[in-house]
């Protein structure tokens, strides 16, 4: 999928989060959107995958040279964010089985693989409010990047995760790349030294690298 911005922009009230913003963000690339703290990456982000609505401009989505209705973007994107929470009444088992019902699995493994893959092979059966900051982000990042949709979005990945979760997650995501469209927001080079394009965000304009 192609996501499309034709002077895109975000404002909250009086303030501009970024404006003018025009670019396309291809299928196949993994981009990094980086910028200091406050500047709007997660905004954007959110803006480009149909979440929060821009306050000017307009966004197109093309998937196999046809264009996708935003009414149903939501089918091929996958996204996590720190801010984004998990149904932690939920055991990780239901968790899986309601979260499969709305996304189909990239390569279907057995319940046993899924949950050895994640790291989680004893806690099927755990409420996930029990469980660490960590073992929550690696459980977001895992149904985000193992769903079959056309386009990842990761809002600072590694949050809350230590250095085996970090390592988890480049080893997994790096698995998880090709064919799509991958946005990554982050500050840390080693939550996407592999990117091939990166867009920092300054005085309100993104500025392709």
């Amino acid at each position: 999928m192609n996501i499309i911005a034709q002077q895109l922009g975000k404002r909250f009230q009086r303030d501009w989060i970024f404006k003018q913003l025009d670019y396309t963000f291809e299928a196949g690339t993994v981009y990094a959107i980086t910028g200091a703290n406050g500047s709007g990456k997660s905004t954007l982000l959110q803006t480009l995958s149909g979440v929060v609505p821009a306050t000017e401009g307009q966004i197109q989505y093309i998937h196999d040279n046809q264009a996708v209705s935003p009414d149903n973007v939501y089918q091929h994107i996958s996204i996590t964010a720190p801010y984004l929470e998990l149904i932690e009444e939920f055991t990780l088992q239901e968790m899986l089985n309601f979260h499969w019902k709305f996304k189909r699995l990239r390569l279907p493994i057995p319940q046993d693989e899924l949950l050895e893959k994640i790291q989680l092979p004893k806690a099927r059966h755990k409420i996930i409010a029990h469980f660490s900051s960590g073992m929550k982000q690696r459980l977001k990042l895992a149904v985000a990047m193992l769903a079959d949709t056309p386009v990842l979005l990761l809002d600072e990945p590694t949050t809350n995760m230590d250095l085996r979760g970090i390592d988890w997650y480049r080893h997994e995501v790096q698995q998880h790349l090709a064919g799509r469209l991958v946005m990554i927001c982050s500050n840390q080079p080693y939550e996407y030294d592999f990117a091939q394009a990166q867009i920092c965000i300054t005085d309100y304009q993104p500025q392709a690298k």
